[in-house]
């Protein structure tokens, strides 16, 4: 899957779940170039329920915060942008968003790539359907975060 399909994906997987728009979308032809650009947090990873996802989609920012270019994120397992110690909190995070179908208001610690940890604050985390309701994998996107 490209950027822009991901991209495509998790803006409509976004609208169908909380009835708005995870970015202000003032040009619709756009959507792709608007939410990499966003100053918000913005990744998704695919795989079956249960699995490690693989990474498909960073914006810009959520680039920068993990310290990572597209070609090194992209494909990596996602467990990698936890600590191993925090790993299984996350695991129960993720398993609880793929039974509810989302969460609002999620926080934890993370990882960049240089090992520097930061806390994300009031994460909304959400899965990924197709348009025949299979699962494709989640998505994350959040606007606050603090050094640990």
């Amino acid at each position: 899957m490209n950027a822009a399909d991901s991209a495509q994906l998790i803006l409509g997987n976004y609208r169908r779940l909380f009835g708005r728009d995870l970015v202000d979308l003032h040009d619709p032809s756009r959507a792709a170039e608007i939410l990499f650009e966003a100053p918000r947090a913005v990744l998704s990873a695919l795989g079956p329920i249960g699995s490690d996802h693989v990474f498909n989609y960073a914006n810009r920012t959520a680039l920068g915060l993990f310290g990572y270019a597209w070609d090194e994120l992209i494909g990596q397992p996602s467990s990698a942008s936890a600590e191993p110690v925090h790993r299984d909190e996350r695991r129960r995070l993720l398993d609880e968003v793929g039974r509810q179908g989302f969460i609002e208001n999620y926080s934890g610690i993370r990882i960049s790539k240089t090992g520097r940890r930061f806390r994300i604050v009031n994460a909304t985390v959400f899965n990924l359907l197709d348009h025949t309701g299979h699962h494709l994998g989640q998505a994350a996107t959040f606007e606050n975060w603090q050094p640990v």
